[in-house]
């Protein structure tokens, strides 16, 4: 019963819901990850890993160049590094850095829930069929990058 509601949340989401779904995700997989290697669950942590991966991927597949080059670029060197300390936490089976990546998740994540808190008072005043796209402003920091943004 659950998988439909998800599935149902999935298809019914905007696009910047969607990228906050998978910051949400990873951020939750990673926590995940945490618990099995505190618990000493080789299988349960790479399971979890793998899907943190998996989410940050597609973050990362998602970013669009054209938009923001820059802001793209960046995320891209992040998504990279996230992954790097990700894979690294598997092999040294080590907690430190499964913490940074879920402080990291947690901090972008959190900004997206901003960016789209903000958007949402702006999409009232106009037409469903043109979204206020969200920019990345360095005074604010507001997202902007992912394809599924715009």
């Amino acid at each position: 019963m659950w998988k439909e509601a998800y599935l149902s949340n999935v298809l019914s989401a905007d696009p910047m819901e969607l990228v906050c779904l998978l910051y949400q995700h990873a951020e939750s997989a990673v926590q995940d990850a945490r618990q099995h290697l505190k618990n000493g669950d080789i299988a349960g942590r790479g399971q979890a890993i793998s899907k943190a991966i998996g989410c940050i991927g597609e973050l990362n597949a998602s970013l669009d160049q054209k938009a923001a080059p820059e802001v793209s670029a960046n995320l891209e060197k992040l998504y990279g590094y996230m992954l790097f300390r990700l894979t690294e936490a598997n092999v040294r089976r080590q907690d430190a850095p499964l913490a940074e990546v879920e402080s990291l998740l947690a901090t972008l994540g959190q900004a997206w829930q901003q960016a789209r808190a903000k958007q949402a008072p702006e999409q009232k005043n106009e037409t469903p069929a043109t979204p206020a796209a969200p920019v990345w402003q360095e005074q604010v920091l507001e997202p902007v990058a992912h394809a599924w943004s715009a």
